[in-house]
């Protein structure tokens, strides 16, 4: 059972939040998952929070889907095409599971087409056995959302749900591996090169990206490279121009569009709003 000692804090690059100074985030704890469920978990998240006025917090959604329990609301997020977002208000806490490419399908029991742009209440997937999960987690943390130990019992019953999903099986592990491949090799631009390296033909990795993210390929090196940006832009030390020909872009106008189209914000109005501001340099 993972206890407070047992819960290893982690750091990742926050590639898919839009923070900035007019949208600052509350404090949130992330944990990694037990390494035997690595297959299935990516991270846990848990932001507490208590605001004086409605906080809305934006992301460019991972590749995959969510498990988020609330103080008022439990539910499986399926992928979302654009921006997503939510507003904080009052005194708060969520448990959130970002889950791996393989682990949404797992938990529907169908593909997970059925839930893009979409949620569905947790307790409507959660099996007879497991249907106490949500009101347990919520015992785990009303006694103090910010208590470490909360948070490892809280953590420690969704894996003892996620455990009955396993083993993973092969059509999930390949598409796992497929969005590692694809994040860890910025200069792939191209749905045919996804398919050689999965070794799948264009029509049959349209299939499996479908039924296990509910999206196409096109989308995830779109949304990887927009993922690519975010930490960019965050950073602050390169030119948009650069920056949108490192990210394979043709021209600036290109990237701006994307950028843009998908966040409500130009690149250059993003990258004003962070820490420090934006040299002129940067166009």
């Amino acid at each position: 059972m993972t206890t407070p000692g047992d819960l290893r804090p982690v750091d990742p690059v926050d590639r898919a939040h839009l923070t900035g100074l007019s949208r600052p985030s509350p404090p949130i704890h992330r944990y990694a998952p037990s390494e035997h469920l690595a297959d299935l978990v990516e991270r846990y998240w848990i932001p507490v929070w208590s605001l004086a006025e409605p906080s809305t917090q934006s992301t460019l959604q991972h590749p995959v889907c969510l498990v988020v329990v609330s103080n008022s609301y439990a539910r499986l997020y399926g992928v979302a095409r654009g921006r997503s977002s939510v507003t904080l208000e009052g005194d708060g806490y969520a448990v959130g599971a970002l889950l791996t490419p393989a682990a949404g399908r797992l938990v529907l029991g169908r593909s997970v087409a059925t839930l893009t742009d979409r949620w569905t209440d947790l307790t409507d997937v959660l099996p007879p056995r497991h249907a106490a999960l949500v009101d347990e987690v919520r015992a785990a943390m009303d006694r103090d959302p910010r208590d470490p130990a909360a948070h490892a019992a809280a953590v420690a019953r969704v894996e003892r749900w996620l455990e009955s999903l396993l083993p993973v099986d092969e059509q999930g592990l390949l598409v796992n591996r497929l969005v590692t491949w694809l994040r860890e090799h910025p200069e792939v631009t191209r749905v045919g090169e996804v398919a050689r390296e999965v070794g799948l033909s264009e029509r049959s990795l349209q299939r499996l990206v479908e039924q296990r993210l509910g999206l196409s390929p096109k989308w995830l090196v779109q949304r990887r490279r927009l993922h690519d940006a975010v930490e960019a832009l965050k950073d602050g030390t390169t030119a948009l121009a650069d920056m949108a020909a490192e990210l394979g872009y043709t021209d600036q106008s290109h990237f701006t569009r994307d950028f843009r189209t998908v966040t409500g914000m130009t690149p250059g109005e993003f990258l004003r709003d962070q820490p420090g501001g934006a040299p002129s340099t940067l166009g």
